[in-house]
């Protein structure tokens, strides 16, 4: 049985999968540290992070501290005392006495094919700039952003219409097998470190509503990666009519038009493209916007 002490980092629904696969592996998880709860939804309710919500159901002790640069937070690091610090879209930077603690280092589950597509939106930028591949790299944290030696990887062929959401939740089943790969291989010995080269390098932000508004002068297929990049949240838009239409799915047609599938329009529900023509009177079923788009019939 495993006998690392592992103290867990990470937030989203991303970083669950893998606390699962670490669970269920029987490792010993001493703690984990996941951002505080935020307000979700229209009613803005105060909502914990899916890494919480499961942390508790399987009473592992759980802290959201504000920041992990003070006094405080290093007492509670000694306390728990990890041998080894596992960090999965955890949300902030570490500090280096953190990353420096534990015995065995810091490791981190990363959604891309490192170095390419380091920083806070790989999968996004991954399907939004048209890659046929990406997959999951484990490294060793250091000071940089995604910068540290590798460990492991795995590649995925991304599919010709795979949206953001189904690209994610395939990765995150990815990560959290070869998460548990890269901890047999530190624990036996056998872990290989190499660096990272610089050559491919490359950094993604934190995406944001300024890029979800499409441009129709840019490609059908280019049009088509942001909508698929940015499903189902938050979601490439356009304006018809004077309203905000989302476009949740689309394809490219033979004669390269973009051919919507799923859309919402502003203030209504998601649905087919064929039901949004068929309850609306003032769309024709041959209407275009200009002559880069069609709806799915």
């Amino acid at each position: 049985m495993p006998d690392f002490k592992i103290l867990f980092m990470g937030t989203p629904e991303f970083a669950r999968t893998s606390l699962e696969e670490l669970v269920k592996n029987k490792y010993n998880v001493a703690g984990v540290i996941t951002q505080p709860d935020k307000p979700a939804g229209r009613k803005m309710i105060l909502t914990p992070p899916p890494v919480k919500e499961y942390a508790l159901s399987e009473n592992i002790p759980t802290y959201q501290p504000q920041t992990l640069k003070n006094e405080e937070f290093f007492e509670l690091l000694k306390n728990i005392n990890p041998d080894i610090i596992v960090v999965v879209a955890y949300g902030k930077i570490l500090p280096k006495n953190v990353i420096d603690y534990p015995k065995y280092g810091c490791i981190n589950v990363h959604a891309s094919l490192l170095p390419k597509y380091r920083g806070a939106a790989p999968i996004n930028a991954a399907i939004m700039n048209g890659e046929k591949v990406t997959g999951i790299t484990t490294i060793y944290m250091d000071d940089g952003i995604d910068t540290g030696d590798m460990l492991l990887k795995e590649e995925t062929e991304i599919g010709e219409n795979e949206t953001f959401g189904e690209l994610h939740d395939r990765l995150a089943q990815i990560g959290g097998k070869v998460l548990i790969k890269t901890l047999e291989q530190i624990k036996n010995g056998a872990a290989k470190r190499k660096k990272q080269p610089e050559n491919g390098a490359s950094y993604v932000a934190k995406i944001d509503n300024n890029i979800c508004e499409i441009d129709w002068n840019k490609t059908a297929e280019e049009i088509h990666n942001q909508i698929r990049g940015l499903s189902p949240a938050p979601t490439a838009f356009t304006w018809l009519n004077g309203k905000k239409l989302k476009i949740y799915k689309s394809r490219v047609s033979n004669d390269n038009i973009v051919e919507l599938l799923e859309v919402q329009s502003e203030g209504g529900k998601k649905m087919s493209a064929k039901d949004f023509i068929n309850g609306r009177k003032n769309v024709k079923p041959d209407e275009r916007e200009g002559i880069l788009f069609k709806f799915s019939r």
